[in-house]
Order: C-alpha cells, then structure tokens, then sequence
C-alpha cells in the first residue's frame, strides 16, 4: 500500500531532483507502473473494493434471500429481522460466523428487494388553505381523583402546522364532529381537505385504491362544511405524517406530567393554552414562525357556516321502576313522577337532556362506557320523603353522601337522636329538598347555624336561611322537634320572609 510519505518521496524526486521512474521504483519498492500513476494523480490512499469477499457467510447467501423474499408475501409485523435470521442460520444450518456479517447483509439484500423499512420521502410544498390533517391519540389524565385513558383530537394544516388538541372521553362520532367544529373555529374557517386514517366514524367501508364508502352521517357533516375527504392507504400513516407527529408531540409536551384536573373542561382550557403558545413555535425547515405562516394561510380558508352543525343525536325510551332511562347502555335518572312515561333524549358529545310532551324533565353529564348510574338525588327525595326507610341504601342518596359536606352528616345525626330515626329522617330529607329552591352555599352556610345553635328540626333550618348572625336564633328553637306555621310572629328576630 503506497503511503503518504512515499507520495511525496515519489513525486519530490521525480520533480525536483529528475530521478528516473525506474529509479524511484527501485528505491521505494512499487512497480514502475504505480510509480506513473503517482506522478500522473493526487494521492487517493485505498482502493475501492469492487467485491466484499463473504469467506464465512458466502454458503449461506442464498438461503437468506430465498427466506426474504418470502417475506414479500408475509404480514409486515411478521417478517424475519436480522436478529432471527442469525439464530435460524445457527440453529438450522449451523453458521459460526458473526451476528455483525449477518446484519449487514441482510440489510444490503433488504434495500434490493425493497423490504427496508427507510422510506423516501419527496418534498412538499403545500399551498395556504388547502389542506389539514386528522388524527386520534390516546392518553391518561386523572379526572376528579380518578385515573381515566382519554382520547385526543388532532387537526393540523398542512401549510403552517398550527395545531388544534382536544380532549375527550372516546372517540366516537360525535366526539368527531365536536372536534372538527371547535377546530373550525378554532381556525376561523374550513380547510377545503382533510385527511385521514380509515377510521370507523368516517369509513363504513375501505374499497380499491382510495375509493371509500363513508358513513352517511358523515357524509352529511362534511357536505354541510363543504370539504374533500381524502383517506390514507392502508399501514400507510405516513401519508398524514404532520399530524402524526403532533399527537406525539402534544402528548410529550401538553400532557406531562400526567394532568391532575377537575373536569375534562378544565384540561381542554389548558389545551387550548397550549395551541395558542404553539404559534411562537417555529417548525424544522421553516424560517416563519407558526403564527405568520397562518397570518398568511387563513385569508385562503372557507368561510364558516352561518350556524355550527347541529351534532346532536336523537333516541327515545321508557322510563322503568327504578326512574331511569337507559341510554346508549347507560341509566339516567327522571323526577319519580314520570315513571312508566315514554320520554325522547337528545344526546350531545358531552350531556344527555331528557324530555317528556317538549319539556325538559332532567339534564346530565353525559356517561361514556357501559352499566354507568347517573342519578340525581332531588329526582327521588319526594319518593323518599314517604319511605324513609329507604335512605340509608338508596343508590343516589349514596352517592351524593359519598362526597356532600360533612355538617350534612352532624345535621342528620342530630335530627335523628332528636326525633328518632324514622321521622329524623323524613326532617332531614326535607333540608335536603331546600336545595331546589336555594344557593346551595346558602342551605350549606344555614346548616351550619343550625348546627351552631343546637336547633333539632329542618323547620328552623328552613327559618335560618336567610338570617346574618347565628346569635339571632332564639332558645326555643334549640329544643323545638318542629315547628307550627299558625304563628310565627315570635321569629321576627331572624330576618327570614314571611
């Protein structure tokens, strides 16, 4: 191998000293033919090899690619990796050579028979306004003191890569729709087309090629926004690629720590902080911020319909004995009155209304999974106002005791040593029932007055409400069970109306 020095050494005794080439082949021991090429070029060190020489693996090439080509026909996520092809070689066909010879040429075959997983991309240059990307992706929040997996709504255009995220409870078709009409919104006005996977809320059936046969409710949505629908190939998430990478990032940036919220609505506001920051961001590539590059892109947009779309679902069913109605396989609950009644529901991404002959008879949050119970307690006070036996295991009085203040359960106590427990009981329902009528942080703030004052029935509670200072109770209401409506002149003094 010609090294360095002996470049110079030919070349310097060829030029400045006019040895001979069959000189200058003696002294340095190269033939007289390298010693012309040295004068002719520049010093290029090693030489190219035109063959990699395989003494050990060479025997076992060929059963290698006979196993990769195989591999064409076979699921990608069930194809040989280098790894399992060494151990198959040792363990089948006894090979004693290294794992480090195995994967490279592996890889070398992979590339020929295009089974690498290295894609080429071409750059794009999408225009302003024309184009965004949908997507879902899942994450975990505890909500209310409860550990709950929580979907993601994604939008991204594709030109300024500004982001929309939203979360939500599943990601059904609703929650679909309630995500595309905030983005639009959000956005201030409608990209001509969005992409997306082949999901089922959108796509009834994956046909040849791109064709799609799309679920009719979601046809009409998008006819109603007036966008193209264009749906990625199959395994082929790349497609959507921004996208994509906004669910990792948001997931990574927006939503960790894991977030510790009240409601979902308090996690979708911090959400919404998120995006708009974002617009600071300035994407790889790009020489604008976020922000500019929409300031230009949103002058491209559709303008939004005059009304959002009406995302609101319709059912209908029989209220049963328990005065629930199920929905969606989830019971919500109606006044005691209407039980046996035919109601109609509409149901919305987030709440449930109830109506019975056009009125609304109960509103709830909205319950995603199965077997749920939403009750509200007023619905049943009236039922159980005549069976007080019933309040101790009744299933909404449970779960409103499981989280109601804590002078709720002194007041109830009291009531009942005072009264006994089936009438104290009935006394204390009847506290209960002032929530209808009354600020709950009035009724809260009169029990503990009445708890302060000793009083022994839901008659001076009702008396208090209203009244500034615990001071003005009278005596006489500490030891009173109840009290007669005929006269009650003598509570003046506790600036309730009479």
């Amino acid at each position: 191998m010609l090294t360095v020095e002996q470049y110079e050494f030919i070349r310097t005794g060829y030029r400045v000293y006019g040895l001979s080439i069959s000189e200058l082949a003696k002294r340095t021991g190269h033939s007289r033919n390298t010693v012309r090429k040295v004068i002719r070029q520049e010093y290029t060190g090693y030489s190219p090899r035109t063959k990699q020489p395989l003494p050990v693996l060479d025997q076992y090439t060929e059963v290698i690619e006979n196993w990769l080509k195989q591999d064409r026909e076979q699921p990608r996520k069930q194809r040989h990796t280098a790894r399992r092809i060494y151990n198959r070689l040792r363990k089948e066909h006894g090979y004693q050579g290294s794992e480090t010879s195995v994967r490279r040429h592996v890889r070398q075959v992979k590339a020929r028979l295009g089974l690498n997983n290295n894609h080429a991309y071409v750059p794009g240059l999408p225009d302003p306004g024309m184009e965004a990307e949908v997507d879902w992706g899942d994450f975990v929040a505890t909500i209310a003191g409860e550990t709950k997996r929580c979907k993601l709504f994604c939008m991204r255009p594709k030109y300024s890569a500004k982001c929309f995220v939203r979360a939500y409870h599943g990601e059904r078709q609703q929650a679909l729709f309630d995500g595309h009409i905030r983005g639009f919104f959000f956005f201030g006005g409608v990209f001509r087309r969005l992409i997306y996977d082949n999901m089922t809320p959108a796509v009834q059936k994956v046909l040849k090629g791109k064709k799609r046969l799309e679920q009719d409710s979601f046809a009409r949505f998008r006819s109603y926004y007036t966008f193209e629908s264009v749906f990625c190939n199959r395994g082929e998430a790349h497609e959507k690629g921004g996208v994509e990478n906004l669910v990792g990032f948001a997931r990574r940036n927006f939503l960790v720590p894991v977030p510790r919220v009240n409601s979902l609505e308090e996690l979708n506001e911090h959400l919404l902080q998120e995006c708009m920051s974002y617009g600071k961001h300035t994407v790889t590539g790009r020489e604008n911020t976020v922000e500019e590059l929409f300031e230009q892109e949103k002058e491209h947009l559709l303008n939004l319909p005059e009304k959002p779309y009406s995302n609101i679902s319709a059912a209908s069913g029989k209220v049963d004995h328990y005065s629930t109605v199920i929905v969606d396989k989830n019971r919500y609950s109606v006044p005691v009155e209407f039980t046996g009644f035919r109601v109609n529901v509409q149901l919305e991404v987030d709440r449930v209304a109830i109506f019975y002959d056009n009125q609304k008879i109960a509103e709830h949050v909205r319950a995603y999974g199965n077997n749920k119970w939403l009750l509200k307690p007023d619905h049943y006070l009236d039922l159980l106002h005549k069976r007080p036996g019933a309040f101790a295991t009744a299933r909404p009085i449970k779960q409103w005791r499981s989280h109601w203040p804590e002078n709720h359960e002194r007041l109830l106590r009291r009531l009942e040593q005072a009264q006994g427990a089936s009438k104290g009981t009935k006394d204390f329902i009847e506290v209960l029932m002032l929530y209808r009528k009354h600020d709950p942080e009035v009724v809260r703030e009169a029990i503990d007055r009445a708890l302060l004052a000793g009083v022994s029935s839901a008659e001076a509670v009702k008396h208090l409400i209203g009244s500034r200072e615990p001071e003005e109770v009278p005596e006489s209401l500490q030891t009173w069970p109840s009290f007669p409506e005929a006269d009650i002149s003598g509570y003046s003094r506790l600036g309730g109306v009479v």
